[in-house]
């Protein structure tokens, strides 16, 4: 008698952030691969109608929503099907990370609203799909030892930190054979403008990126280069890093997402078109490969590959994220909490393009650094950071 080898189960996903450009992006690679993985939870900061449409379509028992006016107003509508759980708040969210069911659960809600959901999912055994870099440049630290000591995976869905993920890939020696790991920059949406013309960039010219299709914080923060300060800080933290050995290049075209330079002075190239299924794919499925939603790069055209050293006088951002990640403890952190607060501000008219960079250099000059002894004194530090930036800001736009 012949036997029939069952398929392996389906990875069951958590997808916080369901909404956003990296959540419709995870939709797509769940669509192309739907007997292999299996949407068991999302959430959303607000926009529950949308969930209430995946959950439809997608059956999803679990449904997250952590904005609790918005979360009060899905309560109390009719909208989802019947049987769904909702969970409200951080609380929520948490809870959802924790979701005995799962298998995986991708963060990528904006910011650092993720942190506290990102280290529920490791203490409850889950892989983490790391889609949120704040979190680490805010906490590396304390994130990198829970997934270490509950012996989970950390796979990063960044497209240029899951790029550097796949050159070590099978590489025994690890980071260790590593001279330098080089991320790329298109550039964003004024890389071409006249520095002078800086001074007049509206939100709606931020938004334009030439290449990719993101959320807005993270389109404005490619535009200043800020994006790529965080990610330097990230890498650092995910492949065991010295801050000297992150490094940022431009690249226009977006396709050679990252450079791994080792000691022997071999170098290895990342190449994929700029489409974050990609990386989420790789994510998601790891360690298996599979046929994608997008098409892959196609090598009968020609392919032009431009490579520029960054002018930081043009991107002061990644000149303070170097600094920052130089002078370590509480600086990564300061960063980013004045960077998030000043792209929203800047993003609302509230400030010109250029005070982005004034605001989150006024903020580091403001608070003294040093290294937080644990997790509670991250979170006050990203709090009194925030509170000074706030200040700061308000005095730009007095001024501007």
């Amino acid at each position: 008698m012949i036997s029939r080898m069952s398929s392996p189960p389906k990875k069951r996903v958590v997808l916080l952030g369901a909404t956003g450009s990296i959540g419709e992006n995870t939709l797509r690679v769940i669509d192309a691969h739907a007997d292999k993985l299996e949407l068991v939870g999302i959430a959303a900061r607000s926009n529950w109608r949308k969930l209430a449409g995946l959950a439809d379509k997608y059956r999803v028992p679990h449904v997250g929503v952590f904005d609790d006016p918005a979360y009060r107003e899905a309560k109390a509508s009719a909208v989802f099907p019947a049987g769904t759980r909702l969970y409200g708040g951080m609380a929520g969210l948490v809870e959802l990370a924790r979701l005995p069911g799962a298998d995986i659960v991708l963060v990528a809600v904006v910011g650092t609203t993720g942190l506290e959901p990102a280290l529920a999912a490791l203490a409850a055994g889950k892989d983490l799909a790391l889609a949120s870099k704040e979190i680490l440049v805010l906490a590396g630290k304390f994130v990198m030892a829970a997934a270490k000591e509950h012996g989970v995976r950390l796979l990063p869905v960044d497209s240029e930190h899951n790029a550097v993920f796949q050159c070590l890939e099978g590489y025994p020696g690890g980071a260790g054979g590593v001279r330098r790991v080089v991320l790329t920059a298109s550039g964003g949406a004024f890389r071409d403008w006249p520095v002078e013309r800086l001074a007049h960039a509206t939100p709606a010219d931020a938004l334009k990126h030439p290449n990719w299709s993101m959320g807005p914080k993270i389109t404005v923060d490619s535009a200043t280069l800020a994006n790529k300060g965080l990610e330097l800080m990230e890498a650092q933290w995910l492949f065991g890093l010295r801050p000297e050995q992150c490094q940022a290049i431009l690249h226009p075209q977006s396709i050679v997402h990252c450079l791994v330079e080792f000691t022997d002075g071999a170098m290895l190239a990342q190449l994929c078109p700029p489409s974050m299924t990609f990386p989420i794919q790789h994510a998601l499925l790891h360690p298996l490969r599979a046929p994608g939603p997008d098409r892959p790069l196609d090598l009968t055209r020609l392919l032009s590959l431009e490579f520029r050293p960054v002018d930081e006088a043009r991107f002061p951002l990644l000149r303070l994220a170097r600094e920052a990640m130089t002078a370590g403890g509480s600086a990564p952190a300061v960063y980013n909490a004045a960077n998030e607060l000043a792209v929203a501000a800047f993003l609302a008219g509230q400030i010109p393009f250029l005070a982005i960079s004034r605001a989150v250099e006024q903020t580091l000059h403001s608070i003294v650094n040093f290294e937080p002894a644990d997790l509670p004194a991250v979170l006050t530090l990203d709090a009194e950071a925030r509170r000074i930036a706030a200040v700061q800001i308000a005095t730009l736009q007095s001024n501007s």
